[in-house]
């Protein structure tokens, strides 16, 4: 019994000094390596032509419909905006709506670039115009904001990208390697979303042997105050995005009179289903881009949750439990289940002869659409209820590397003009244009330089879209430089 006890005691005493030698030699992120060449911005004329592309009324719908007429309109004012970008680069107009420029490298050896961004925006909820601080199409710059819809996702890309070409075009900045730009009109259009134009403009690269050494995309931005303990700002790269589908539960009953139901009406009946994949979620696992995350986070953590983070082959049940307790973390870690829409009954004394819901399904990579669909069919498990997916669905995308070059000079790039931030990679839990690149190049990845609070996110897709003054700046720096380090 002793010598069990004394062999215990020696076990935890190597067990506590392994976990405190790694925890205390875990390296923090690294600087950046020297100093770059910040471009010189006047903020004020670069703010007034992003607010005059926010008066373009450039709205996709969740059915993919866009007003045409509006992105001619935008593309004229780009046009006039931008005249050296216009006069040297080619344009293509694809899917029409969409916009492909070619800026031709003196090295054709050298693998391209391709910066991403989109041209369409979501419509304003009807009823809540009014609560804008500046009407949402009014392309107001006030109180050190340009505000608009549009203004983080995601013209406010487009336009920053176009203002430092037009600049290194002024410096006389000729490319060694290509640099492709790709706008699509239709991001926005729900699950179709880019069908018309990301995807053809990829499959057009890709027809013409494009091998893109970059491909970047929105996705990812320097968060502040976003990890408790963490007193750095956060810049997230995403390297991999969810997949995408949706499931209709439908259930068929004889219906009759409210007086005189049955035991399990067919609104019962689907209530029961959406409980049980609510109370039985696909499994939760720390790995991929969210353990790649959680790993290089770890140095730059308090002591506790630097010990738990970086020692995840012991902590690992601990950290997946804290994660699960938030919707933001919770969502990186599992295929995630979400009930959002239920349709059932007419009238109040009426048993509705079928009831219908539709259930979303964001898919973690590892998973896939034919397991969500067992998943949904074993866990309803009840002959009443149709399971049929809505539409092909997307399967999830491919991780892309971190320790390839393109990713080494994406993380510099923003070291440089964000010294502070802890640069991460991360997993996107929407969807982007970028996943249509993804089939042919295994450097596709997720960030926008824009700087954003908690308070911020809520304007994505919702009330008062703004980018200050001072950051969009920043970012007509930030691809100034990735494209001087990238293509120069």
């Amino acid at each position: 019994m002793k010598r069990a006890l004394a062999g215990a005691v020696t076990l935890l005493a190597a067990l506590t000094a392994v976990l405190l030698v790694r925890t205390m030699t875990l390296k923090p992120s690294p600087g950046p390596t020297r100093t770059i060449h910040k471009l010189a911005v006047d903020p004020e004329p670069v703010a007034e032509r992003l607010a005059g592309a926010l008066r373009f009324e450039t709205v996709t719908t969740q059915g993919g419909d866009s007003a045409l007429k509006a992105f001619s309109g935008l593309h004229r004012y780009l046009e006039q905006s931008f005249p050296r970008v216009h006069q040297t680069l080619t344009r293509e107009v694809v899917g029409g709506g969409s916009l492909l420029y070619t800026w031709s490298g003196q090295d054709p050896t050298l693998r391209p670039l391709v910066l991403m961004s989109h041209l369409d925006v979501v419509p304003v909820e009807a009823g809540t115009e009014g609560q804008w601080t500046h009407p949402p199409f009014a392309g107001a710059i006030a109180g050190g904001f340009v505000w608009g819809r549009g203004a983080m996702d995601d013209k406010m890309g487009v336009m920053a990208i176009l203002e430092a070409l037009e600049a290194l075009l002024g410096e006389g900045v000729a490319p060694r390697r290509t640099v492709y730009l790709a706008f699509g009109h239709d991001e926005e259009a729900g699950a179709a979303g880019g069908a018309n134009g990301a995807a053809q403009m990829a499959g057009l690269l890709r027809s013409r042997g494009v091998d893109p050494e970059l491909v970047l995309d929105e996705g990812g931005a320097v968060l502040h105050g976003m990890v408790p303990g963490l007193n750095r700002p956060l810049a997230v790269i995403g390297i991999a995005e969810k997949g995408y589908l949706s499931v209709e539960l439908a259930i068929k009953s004889e219906g009759g009179h409210s007086s005189t139901p049955p035991a399990q009406t067919a609104i019962g009946i689907l209530s029961r289903a959406l409980t049980r994949l609510e109370d039985h979620p696909l499994p939760a696992r720390i790995e991929g881009a969210a353990r790649q995350m959680i790993e290089v986070m770890a140095p730059e953590m308090p002591f506790a949750q630097r010990l738990a983070m970086g020692n995840l082959w012991a902590f690992g049940p601990l950290v997946k439990r804290m994660m699960l307790t938030q919707p933001a973390s919770a969502a990186t870690l599992r295929t995630t289940t979400a009930a959002t829409v239920v349709r059932g009954g007419d009238k109040e004394n009426v048993l509705p002869q079928q009831a219908t819901a539709v259930v979303n399904f964001r898919i973690l990579p590892g998973d896939s659409i034919a397991l969500v669909l067992e998943h949904v069919r074993t866990t309803v498990a009840d002959p009443r209820v149709e399971v049929k997916p809505l539409g092909p669905g997307m399967e999830p995308s491919p991780v892309s590397a971190t320790d390839s070059p393109a990713y080494r000079m994406l993380a510099e790039t923003i070291r440089r003009l964000h010294p502070q931030a802890v640069v991460v990679p991360n997993l996107v839990v929407g969807a982007t244009d970028a996943r249509f690149y993804a089939p042919f190049s295994r450097s596709v990845y997720r960030f926008t330089p824009l700087v954003a609070q908690q308070s911020d996110l809520k304007r994505v897709h919702g009330t008062d879209e703004r980018v200050s003054v001072a950051n969009y700046a920043d970012m007509v720096r930030f691809y100034a430089a990735l494209i001087r380090t990238a293509a120069g």
